[in-house]
């Protein structure tokens, strides 16, 4: 046979630290007790109100992410900035080149006469820098032992999913100009 505790059960009494009877305590120990005899479950709308909050907390987070992106948007085409004269690249060899902003970082390698490709550097597994490996026709990210493929950005080995953020390269007037960005799916 169970029985449901209660207030007067011996094992459900709680002694406070200073001796005095329950009744007599101040409201906070009252409203907050510290052990276990005295300690109340959590009620189904404290609970509740927790779980909305939460939720809230959530759908503004997302929302903010939402506005960042469309005023991310709207600022317009790109720039347009001149990374070197077209022919101070030599064929085989790559140039380390910031764009569209100060802190991010692409690289621009020629694989012919007229053939120039541009990405963004960070490997889009967990960010490290991408080498261009020219001889092999990829880009080698040392972190993780992943590769892109040189003329698309592809990923062809390693933890990487997704492609490299590719340049948008003209040639004007024997310069060499990144003109936009281009991500692939």
């Amino acid at each position: 046979m169970t029985t449901t505790p209660t207030r007067t059960t011996p094992d459900q009494l709680s002694i406070p630290p200073d001796g005095r009877p329950y009744h007599d305590q101040p409201q906070w120990r009252n409203d907050f007790p510290i052990d276990w005899p005295q300690d109340e479950l959590v009620a189904r709308r404290d609970f509740t109100k927790f779980l909305v909050l939460t939720s809230l907390a959530f759908v503004v987070g997302q929302l903010w992410i939402v506005i960042q992106n469309f005023a991310r948007k709207r600022k317009g085409k790109p720039p347009v900035r001149r990374i070197a004269r077209a022919d101070a690249i030599a064929v085989g060899s790559s140039l380390v080149f910031d764009y569209p902003e100060a802190h991010d970082i692409c690289v621009v390698v020629r694989t012919g006469a007229q053939q120039y490709f541009a990405y963004n550097q960070k490997c889009t597994h967990l960010s490290c820098a991408v080498v261009p490996d020219v001889a092999n026709g990829r880009f080698h990210c040392p972190c993780h032992n992943g590769s892109f493929e040189l003329a698309t950005g592809v990923p062809i080995a390693g933890p990487p999913r997704r492609s490299l953020e590719r340049i948008l390269l003209e040639i004007r007037d024997g310069d060499l100009y990144a003109v936009g960005t281009e991500v692939r799916a």
